[in-house]
């Protein structure tokens, strides 16, 4: 029986096969690494293999590697494991993906403008796993919807009231939130790509895990948001108060920071190398072990 080869994957641990590693996708990064041809550093105490990427959705790969298949995803998960199989070059599952994932912008929204004000007088206010792409749902009062797994693409929000709203998953890549409420929401593992959210209120909202890559937070307020793990890489949040936010593990290459109050915010062992810092308030905050 082989011995099996242990990964830390993001600090995730898994235990597969040197075959499934190197038999299904023999020219991916993963088959390279455990072809023996390369030496590849194990923990002295573990034995296992580290490799610094997101854990969540390698089961997927391990699964795509053993048996060919994957299960039936969100859009916004396929994305997310889209970006993973790219990175190990997995061309097969690539392709898998790309064959698979729906093409949300070619479809009509379910609901209209109309229909979603008949919803929220009749308080029907649940729109779970709804396409409601490109519709403008601005100035509406949208507190304590379930937009869980909604297909949000381009779809406005301005000065909408979604305070305590659900967006867990959403796939809102180019939507816009400016001046709109989103006080104690919870955009947990959403994917708001190149999203403006000037000027939005997002105190206590929960945005752990989410993909925030060249969104604008220009003068949004932040205060006490839990921002753990989430990519802002590329995000612009001049001026923005982030007093008290938690940004453990947060992605920030190439965040534009500059005059944002970062004051009492956890910044602890975050990669500032490639953060605009010019003019920020970080009296209080916690840097230990911060890059800079």
């Amino acid at each position: 029986m082989a011995s099996p080869i242990l990964l830390n994957i993001g600090g995730r641990t898994y235990a597969t096969t040197v075959d499934t590693l190197t038999h299904r996708e023999p020219d991916s990064m993963l088959a390279a690494m455990f072809s023996g041809r390369h030496t590849v550093p194990k923990d002295p105490d573990t034995g296992m293999v580290f490799i610094d990427r997101d854990g969540k959705h390698f089961r997927h790969v391990l699964n795509w590697l053993r048996d060919g298949v994957l299960p039936l995803l969100h859009d916004s998960q396929y994305q997310e494991l889209l970006r993973e199989a790219e990175y190990y070059q997995l061309i097969g599952l690539v392709d898998y993906i790309n064959e698979n994932m729906k093409k949300p912008d070619d479809e009509e929204p379910e609901l209209t403008r109309r229909d979603i004000i008949k919803c929220i007088q009749s308080e029907r206010l649940r729109f779970r796993g709804v396409n409601l792409s490109q519709l403008n749902l601005s100035k509406l009062d949208l507190s304590f919807v379930d937009f869980t797994f909604a297909c949000l693409k381009n779809t406005v929000f301005s000065h909408a009231n979604l305070q305590k709203a659900k967006f867990g998953d959403v796939e809102a890549v180019g939507s816009n939130f400016e001046d709109a409420n989103l006080r104690e929401c919870e955009f947990l593992g959403a994917n708001l790509s190149g999203s403006t959210l000037d000027r939005a209120s997002l105190q206590s909202a929960n945005l752990q895990d989410a993909s925030l890559v060249d969104c604008s937070f220009c003068k949004a307020d932040l205060r006490s948001a839990h921002l753990q793990s989430a990519n802002l890489a590329g995000a612009n949040l001049t001026g923005a108060n982030l007093e008290g936010a938690n940004l453990k593990g947060a992605k920030l290459a190439g965040t534009n920071l500059q005059g944002a109050n970062l004051q009492r915010a956890y910044l602890r062992e975050v990669d500032l190398r490639e953060t605009v810092l010019e003019g920020a308030k970080l009296g209080g905050a916690n840097l230990l072990g911060a890059i800079r």
